[in-house]
C-alpha cells in the first residue's frame, strides 16, 4: 500500500524550516494551469528517466489532478537507487483536495527535467 499525506498536512510542512519535496506528475499543460507552490513539474512518463531530480531529497509528496497518478509515482520512485532511504508519499485526492493557494507557469526546469526551454508556449 501508498502512503498518503493529507492535503492539509502538505500546506503546514510547506511552511516548516524542512519542506518537502513537492513533485507535480501532472503533463506540463496541467502543471501550467495551477499547482502547489514551489513544486516541480516532473510528468509520470518523464519520471524514470530525471531521477536526478529527486534523489537525494529526504521527503517527497508527490501531486497530481486527482490523486491517482501520484500514486503510481511513489511506486516507482520507491523502486530506484537514490529514494531509498526518502520518506515518499502520495497527497491523497490530488490538487482536488488541496484548498491551499495554486501558483501558475511552469517551474524553471519545467516538465521534461530540463532548464530553460521554449517559455513561449505559454
Amino acid at each position: 500500500m501508498v502512503d498518503e499525506i493529507a492535503p492539509e498536512t502538505v500546506a503546514a510542512l510547506l511552511d516548516a524550516e524542512d519542506p518537502p519535496l513537492v513533485v507535480d506528475v501532472s503533463t506540463e499543460a496541467e502543471f501550467a494551469l495551477g499547482h502547489v507552490p514551489g513544486s516541480i513539474n516532473v510528468p509520470l512518463s518523464n519520471l524514470v528517466s530525471h531521477l536526478d531530480r529527486v534523489a537525494g531529497a529526504e521527503h517527497v509528496v508527490t501531486v497530481c489532478p486527482r490523486g491517482e497518478a501520484s500514486v503510481q509515482a511513489v511506486r516507482l520512485l520507491s523502486a530506484y537507487e537514490g529514494t531509498e532511504d526518502a520518506r515518499i508519499e502520495s497527497m491523497a485526492g490530488g490538487l482536488a483536495a488541496w484548498d491551499g493557494p495554486l501558483e501558475e507557469g511552469l517551474d524553471e526546469g519545467h516538465g521534461d527535467g530540463e532548464e530553460g526551454g521554449d517559455d513561449e508556449r505559454r
